[in-house]
């Protein structure tokens, strides 16, 4: 006569089904996000911003866009506040593109 232990059997399952569930959680949880990153630089007469993902530069704009003048930021905050905006829109998968409306709306001088 066999005597087949169905509870066990059932245990078992759980505990591999249990186990695999928790190390597809960890390996999710544990990948990195990348994201762009922004940063500051100083230039001969002013500030600019560069963006960059994993590590490398995709804009470096170290002069205010749109305008006929090569001049460059006037201080870090407006650098970083228009660098912000076309992070906006690229995380938008919109073009980057600043317009003058964009600079005034951000009360950059120029």
């Amino acid at each position: 006569m066999m005597i087949i232990n169905n509870s066990k059997f059932f245990w078992s399952k759980i505990q591999k089904n249990l186990l695999f569930f928790v190390l597809v959680s960890l390996f999710i949880g544990c990948t990195k996000k990348e994201t762009l990153q922004m940063d500051s630089f100083r230039t001969t007469s002013g500030w600019g911003y560069t963006i960059a993902y994993k590590d490398k530069i995709l804009i470096k704009q170290s002069v205010i866009p749109v305008i006929t003048d090569n001049k460059s930021f006037e201080s870090k905050e407006d650098a970083l506040k228009v660098g912000n905006l076309v992070i906006q829109k690229l995380n938008e998968h919109s073009s980057p593109t600043v317009t003058k409306n964009d600079l005034i709306l951000l009360k950059i001088k120029f």
